[in-house]
């Protein structure tokens, strides 16, 4: 069993900034890409940045925000800078995490609000 666990939500004012963390634990194998996506009230998820060797980030947070991970922890982060109240919205951690030679599966965590006040 594979497990998600985020922490570092919370609310800040715009122009603040947080960072986020995300655990993966559990049957682990490896883990291929990384990634943070949101989702909005009214909205559907959306990709925030994702990481593998190389990381990508949707335009709206790119000079803003910047995922990174540690692979001896099974961690990746999100550090969130410069924040503007359209940030708002629960983010999810994404990964897809090899559990056995054959198996590789995508995991989600179960979310952390941020709210960006103005």
């Amino acid at each position: 069993q594979v497990q998600l666990v985020e922490s570092g939500g919370g609310s800040v004012q715009a122009g603040g900034s947080l960072r986020l963390s995300c655990v993966v634990t559990g049957r682990i194998v490896s883990i291929n890409a990384m990634a943070w996506y949101r989702q909005a009230p009214g909205k559907q998820r959306e990709l925030v940045a994702v990481i593998t060797s190389t990381t990508n980030y949707a335009d709206s947070v790119k000079g803003r925000f910047t995922i990174s991970r540690d692979n001896a922890k099974n961690t990746v982060y999100l550090q969130m800078n410069d924040l503007k109240p359209e940030d708002t919205a629960v983010y999810y951690c994404n990964a897809n995490v090899r559990t056995t030679t054959w198996n590789m599966w995508d995991y989600w965590g179960q979310g952390t609000q941020v709210t960006v006040s103005s």
